[in-house]
């Protein structure tokens, strides 16, 4: 199953009492796989006046959503293990999105370049 990463809602929510709010909403899968709306409450609109500063508040909630997402935690991705991935899945001949002299171009930069 294809795994996605969620970058959630931003919400403007009027109260009763006291100020206006922005709220961070997502949906999570429980315990027996049905998928429950979330909210957490980010902060007010006096803290934070426009939309774009919430969102940059909400982006610490937002990685914390997608924490399980994640593949391999604690090991760190090198440059040489992007290069392999792509040189394996791009650049490899059944692969027909690139011409062939495209490919030809990208391995000998790869090889030059980027992994002497």
């Amino acid at each position: 199953m294809r795994q996605c990463y969620q970058r959630g809602c931003l919400r403007y929510a009027k109260r009763k009492s006291g100020s206006d709010c922005w709220e961070f909403l997502w949906r999570e899968t429980d315990a027996t796989g049905k998928r429950v709306r979330r909210t957490a409450f980010i902060g007010t609109v006096d803290e934070y006046p426009t939309r774009e500063l919430a969102q940059a508040a909400a982006n610490g909630l937002r990685m914390r959503v997608n924490e399980d997402r994640n593949r391999e935690l604690g090991r760190d991705i090198l440059v040489e293990d992007l290069v392999d991935h792509y040189r394996h899945t791009e650049l490899c001949d059944e692969a027909d999105w690139h011409a062939l002299a495209t490919k030809i171009v990208y391995r000998a930069y790869l090889k030059r370049w980027i992994c002497p």
